[in-house]
């Protein structure tokens, strides 16, 4: 059995003498006494109740899939890659593990802008709480924004929350509708 997977890890000083003289006593590489202290290791857990290596499938999340596209549908996947900030090969990926498992995915830049938005928000919401505590406490009228500039920031979280609506809702149609056009 050829040996392909590769594993590495970073051990002590003491460890690594440790296992050097094992090693030596034993009249092998470290490499080779690793394995074997990984390979017992694994037998031990079968022993336990975990599945045997046998049983297991051997996926990687490496694996390639190779395919072929028609020159236009190649161009058409360049396109909606890019349009998503995506390299074609991860667009695809994603397309996949959509159907497969019936999602709606949101590509990791949107994301990114969903999270700061959310976060922004979140500094709004922040804000009104002082406000508001600030004028509860004062008994006089509050310092701080007044009503024109209250009324302003309530324009600013609702548009932002539509915002964010409108942008799940364009991803789901975009997914959705990329789906619909390969099977007519």
């Amino acid at each position: 059995m050829t040996a392909e997977a590769f594993v590495q890890c970073r051990v002590t000083p003491e460890v690594k003498t440790l296992l050097r003289l094992l090693a030596e006593r034993e009249q092998i590489t470290e490499s080779a006494l690793v394995r074997q202290l990984l390979e017992i290791t694994l037998r031990r857990s079968v022993m336990e109740g975990f599945p045997k290596l046998e049983a297991l499938e051997k996926v990687s999340r490496d694996a390639r899939l190779s395919i072929s596209l028609a020159p236009d549908d190649r161009m058409l996947l360049t396109e909606r890659a890019t349009a998503r900030g995506m390299r074609s090969a991860g667009y695809v990926s994603v397309l996949v593990r959509a159907h497969l498992r019936n999602l709606t995915p949101l590509p990791k830049a949107e994301l990114a802008a969903l999270k700061r938005s959310v976060a922004e928000l979140g500094a709004i919401g922040r804000n009104l709480n002082q406000i508001a505590r600030a004028a509860n406490q004062g008994g006089g009228k509050p310092i701080g924004p007044g009503r024109q500039d209250l009324q302003a920031m309530l324009r600013v979280a609702e548009g932002l929350r539509d915002h964010v609506k409108a942008l799940l809702k364009a991803n789901r149609t975009s997914w959705e509708q990329g789906y619909a056009e390969t099977t007519h």
